[in-house]
């Protein structure tokens, strides 16, 4: 199957994604981890993009396409594709619908994650990690056993993304709400989009999306 996971940043994505890796052998195609691959390997789109994020620019949607393309002419016919946070406009949607038809793929299902903003914001700016073994904590949800020690590691420091604060969140939802969210008719028409409660505990949230999948 090749399916999309929809949701703001923070709603459980890439979670989700690495779960359906493990438990059902797709690939996970994340624009952010492809990026990073394709500079790493110094290939010719990686070559193209590392050019454009040094001049401190967004990569354009013919270099996403780009990744895509070459990332699915690596796979295996028969394995699934998991596209996390991509597309995020309807120009890139029909990207993608262009290069699955050029695979010989077909979009099966669009899963979105609803979220509740002040839920939220609250899971995200309560976020924390070890900053020696990168253990991660939030501060009500998952603290540590005892206060201000790693569990993991016995390390007193922890760290904090600088991202991870209520003015963040709440314009990344907005920028979602204002940008992706309107790309989910267009799939509603085609009777393939379904929705779960992103604010859900992590394996009640797999069960719901295994059982969408079948």
């Amino acid at each position: 199957m090749n399916i999309i996971l929809l949701g703001p940043p923070g709603a459980g994505k890439g979670t989700q994604s690495a779960g359906l890796v493990e438990r059902h052998g797709m690939k996970q195609l994340s624009t952010g981890d492809m990026l990073r691959a394709a500079v790493k390997a110094q290939s010719p789109v990686g070559l193209r993009a590392k050019e454009v994020m040094d001049r401190g620019e967004l990569v354009s949607d013919e270099i996403v396409s780009d990744l895509i393309d070459a990332n699915l002419t690596a796979m295996e016919p028969e394995t699934g594709a998991i596209f996390d946070g991509y597309p995020r406009t309807a120009a890139q949607a029909d990207d993608l619908d262009a290069l699955l038809a050029k695979h010989g793929r077909s979009l099966d299902c669009v899963i979105e994650l609803e979220v509740n903003v002040d839920a939220l914001v609250e899971r995200i700016t309560g976020r924390f990690s070890c900053a020696k073994c990168g253990a991660l904590y939030h501060d009500t949800a998952n603290p540590p056993q005892k206060e201000g020690v790693c569990d993991v590691c016995g390390s007193t420091e922890f760290k904090r993304r600088p991202d991870d604060n209520e003015e963040t969140v709440r314009t990344r939802m907005d920028e979602y709400r204002a940008k992706t969210a309107p790309i989910l008719p267009g799939y509603e028409k085609r009777g393939i989009v379904s929705r779960v409660d992103g604010m859900a505990g992590i394996e009640e949230v797999a069960r719901a999306i295994d059982g969408i999948l079948g």
